[in-house]
Order: structure tokens, then C-alpha cells, then sequence
């Protein structure tokens, strides 16, 4: 098995809980607190193509920064929506795992076992 990867908010109860169940199941993840090292573009971009999803799918959109910054505007391109993530990561749903070169949220926190 490829090296385990979660990007992690120590804050988010999902986070914590998906971090315990990869624990739990004997895994020591690689733990990225994204909010202090968040992925560039060109690996978010990568997550988002594991994922087999957009950057708006990935988005926080309850958070103040995604309507302050008028990234509900439907012209945006990908491009453009992953630069404000990169930017304010904040707006990245959490918490993600990378495992087996693929990728799955963790919302709810089971749905990371399939790609384990």
C-alpha cells in the first residue's frame, strides 16, 4: 500500500474522525494541516482528478470568504476556483485521504475506506 495521506483540521470533528478510523484500522497517515501547508495548485488540481470532481464540489460554501470573493459566479473557470482555494484553503473541504493513487472525502468519515 501506497503511503497514506490526510489533510487534516485538527478542529473538524469529521477530520478527527476520519484520522481515528485510518488509526484505528492501523494505518499512521502522512497528517497535512492544510490550513498551515495547503496544496498548491497543480496538487489540488491532481486531488480534484482522483476525486473525480470539480473545485466546486470540494468548496466550503458556507464559509464568508466564498461569497466574498464572488466565487459563486458560474463563468469562473477551474482554474480560477482552485487558485482561491490554494488562496483562502479555508474553502477546501475537509478532510481528504489520499491512498492507493486515489482519493476520497472524508464526509462521512466510512467513505475513506474504499479506497484503502
Amino acid at each position: 500500500m501506497d503511503k497514506v495521506r490526510i489533510f487534516h483540521n485538527p478542529r473538524c470533528s469529521k477530520s478527527r474522525a476520519t484520522l481515528a478510523l485510518l488509526e484505528a484500522r492501523g494505518l499512521q497517515p502522512e497528517i497535512v494541516d492544510y490550513l498551515d501547508t495547503p496544496p498548491g495548485a497543480d496538487e489540488l488540481s491532481a486531488i480534484l482528478d482522483r476525486l473525480g470532481t470539480g473545485p466546486r464540489e470540494l468548496m466550503r460554501r458556507d464559509e464568508p470568504e466564498y461569497l466574498e470573493l464572488g466565487l459563486d459566479r458560474p463563468t469562473l473557470s477551474r482554474d480560477e476556483l482552485v487558485a482561491a482555494m490554494v488562496a483562502h484553503p479555508r474553502l477546501i473541504q475537509r478532510p481528504i485521504v489520499l491512498a492507493n493513487g486515489k482519493a476520497a472525502l472524508g464526509r462521512p468519515p466510512e467513505a475513506v475506506l474504499d479506497i484503502l
